[in-house]
Parts: structure tokens; sequence; C-alpha cells
């Protein structure tokens, strides 16, 4: 057995017993928790905050490359999934039957677009943050919640949560890079 089999099953593994820590009472609650939309207030507070501390004009700019960073994020999780074109646990016979499956989809599950797209985003946030606001470090709870919830739907794997969080600190973290960058080199005042 090779090593890589040796992680496939130990994510596996993995995957069954974190999964099947769920129960009925708790699925309504993690269905609610893996769907974007719920999570919108939180979206608000984080472009109220951004505002807040930039102003308008570079606000605007910030709220440019977060739309640039979600996107570039989402085509490249794409190219990623087909390159690697892992089945999901839910669509994969060696597995399905021993895991608690409340979701459906049916595209390729390495790596989790939820867990980079939401890590990414909070790192990029925390990082133009963090030194206006207390507490923003309260944004990756977040992408933790978010992330665990894909396995407890059983769509995902755990490594596929985990390289994707990898993925999105360091997509977050060049995103801020060029958005400081930016802000730093054109003189807009801040109101």
């Amino acid at each position: 057995m090779s090593v890589l089999d040796k992680i496939i099953d130990l994510d596996q593994s993995l995957l069954i017993y974190l999964n099947n820590l769920g129960s009925p009472f708790w699925d309504g609650f993690w269905i609610a928790i893996t769907r974007q939309y719920h999570w919108i207030p939180l979206f608000i507070l984080m472009l109220f905050l951004i505002f807040r501390a930039y102003g308008l004009k570079k606000g605007l700019i910030i709220l440019g490359f977060a739309a640039l960073l979600v996107a570039f994020t989402d085509q490249f999780i794409n190219l990623v999934k087909h390159v690697f074109e892992r089945l999901r646990p839910n669509n994969d016979p060696s597995i399905n039957g021993l895991i608690r499956v409340l979701q459906q989809p049916h595209s390729f599950s390495f790596v989790s677009g939820h867990a980079t797209n939401s890590m990414a985003s909070s790192v990029f946030v925390y990082l133009l943050l963090k030194k206006q606001f207390n507490y923003t470090w309260l944004f990756f709870i977040w992408p933790l919640v978010f992330a665990y919830s894909r396995i407890y739907l059983g769509v995902h794997y755990p490594l596929d949560v985990l390289v994707g969080a990898f993925l999105g600190m360091g997509l977050g973290f060049g995103f801020y890079k060029v958005t400081l960058f930016v802000l730093t080199k054109i003189a807009i005042p801040k109101k």
C-alpha cells in the first residue's frame, strides 16, 4: 500500500467517524449552515466594517478585489476539481453506504469550494480590519463551521476541507497583499 493510499484510507476513516457523530436532531442546523445565503448578515457586517474603516472610495476598491478573490477562487477550485476528479463521498459506492448522506451534489470533491472561499474571504477581511477593530479574529468561526458542515452532510472528505482551507489562506493573503499595494499606490482620501 502506497503512502497516498494510506492517506486516502485515513481520510475515509476520519470522514466515517466525524459524519456518524451526526444525528437527525442536528441535521436541519447543519443543512442551514452550509447554505451561503444564511451567512448574508455576516457579509453585510464585513462590508459595513470595511467601509467604516476605509471610507467609500477605498471601500469600493476593496469590494472590487473581494469580488475578484471570490471569482478567482471559484474558477481555480473548479480547475483543481477537474484535474483530480475525486468522487464526493456521497457518490462513491465504496463509502456512501457507511455515511449519513444529507445532500447529493454531483460535482467532484477535491478541494472543497466552501472551505476555500470562506477561508480566503475571512483571511482577506481579517487582514484588512485587524488593526481597526477588535475581535475580527471571530470571522474565522465562519469558515470552520461552514467547512465542517460539508463533512457532516457527507459531501466532502476531511482532506478536501483541510486542503481547501489552506488554499484559501494563501489566496486570501495574496489578494490582501495586492489590495494593500493598490491602496497604498493610489492617493485616495479616506472619505
